[in-house]
């Protein structure tokens, strides 16, 4: 096991290094680069891009509004009237004076020392960035992911043993709304039964603590904090848990009607022992394989419209906000942090893989 996990550690450099040189050639051909933005703003047609920007990028504003126009042109769309001079001050501030290949390596070479590089925007290191925003999508995710494993695994045993009977037909009822509604529009009526004037004000429409929680004693900190999640992780949950459920029931049925467990309940063992000592191990594996990614779904892309709803500043509102604004530091720089996050879990999945079933031998040659 020991020489396939530094098989798979060597392997995460060359994936990671695919990774971004695809992102990387994809940004470059994206309309609407960060010199453009602020081209357009100087032309009057923007205002949300250069809101953010200050120092040396407010100047250099100024300075172009206020220097003599020139009828040339320079490759950017709309920089017609502009001082080339001034487009090549642009590019310089934001890195593209140099060659593409040049800034790859450049931006590969600072990332092996976790140098993210700064915003375009917020005037702040990208790293500073993650972790700022990391411990909001740790908190939707971590929770979210346990109670829908707690529910899922459970249910989806129940429902296997009760395969055709009431309570598997009830609950297949309850998984269909879950399956069919999407995890915003339960936000919202999370939101509008329990978080309004209209029918119950129980909990908080926004945040993930109160603005006085530095305030609060320890045990009311704890309190506070389960009163802000409360919302947004049952939101995750009521559409999250669904498809594990099912997965869940359909291996334990394609399990429970192999022959090894007609012959453990021949042998007069109890159903406990036959489900959870002989069914269970082989039943999980094939959730234990969709685990990295419902757990990179969970953390970083299905909670993005929930954050959003409940004003929660997480990675995934980050990532979305740096696409829309052409932060380029901050998209690689958090593409980065989850691909390596992805490529960590998927080599965990495999050691679990190895503890649920010990027969797995991922060091065993192909031929043998």
């Amino acid at each position: 096991m020991l020489t396939y996990i530094l098989r798979r550690l060597a392997l995460i450099v060359p994936t990671i290094f695919g990774i971004l040189l695809v992102s990387f050639v994809v940004i470059q051909f994206v309309p609407g680069g960060p010199v453009e933005r602020m081209i357009a703003q100087l032309q009057g047609h923007g205002t949300e891009a250069t809101a953010r920007f200050s120092g040396n990028t407010g100047d250099m504003a100024s300075a172009a509004l206020t220097s003599q126009m020139t009828g040339q042109s320079s490759g950017y769309r709309g920089s017609q009237g502009l001082d080339p001079e001034f487009v090549k001050e642009l590019e310089a501030l934001y890195g593209f004076d140099k060659p593409a290949h040049i800034r790859f390596f450049t931006m590969l070479g600072n990332y092996l020392t976790f140098d993210l590089g700064e915003s375009y925007y917020r005037d702040t290191k990208v790293v500073d960035l993650v972790f700022e925003k990391m411990p909001v999508s740790i908190s939707l995710g971590f929770w979210s992911t346990l109670l829908i494993y707690l529910i899922s695994i459970p249910l989806g045993i129940k429902k296997a043993v009760k395969d055709g009977q009431a309570f598997d037909i009830w609950t297949s009822a309850v998984i269909f709304i879950g399956y069919a509604i999407p995890s915003f529009l339960f936000a919202i009526l999370l939101i509008i039964v329990f978080a309004g004037d209209r029918y119950f004000d129980l909990f908080p429409l926004r945040g993930i603590v109160s603005d006085n929680w530095n305030d609060l004693p320890p045990h009311k900190q704890v309190l506070d904090y389960i009163w802000h999640m409360t919302l947004p992780v049952c939101a995750m949950v009521i559409s999250g848990f669904a498809g594990l459920t099912m997965l869940t029931k359909n291996s334990f049925l394609d399990e429970i009607g192999k022959q090894y467990v007609q012959t453990a309940r021949a042998k007069g063992l109890p159903e406990k022992k036959v489900l959870y000592g002989h069914v269970f191990r082989n039943a999980m594996l094939i959730v234990i394989a969709g685990f990295p990614a419902a757990f990179m779904h969970i953390f970083f892309t299905g909670s993005l419209l929930i954050e959003v709803i409940f004003s929660l500043d997480g990675l995934g509102l980050l990532g979305y906000e740096s696409i829309i604004n052409r932060d380029y530091p901050v998209v690689l720089g958090t593409l980065y942090i989850y691909a390596l996050i992805g490529l960590v879990v998927t080599l965990l999945r495999d050691i679990i893989y190895v503890i649920v079933d010990p027969r797995i031998n991922f060091d065993a040659s192909p031929n043998a």
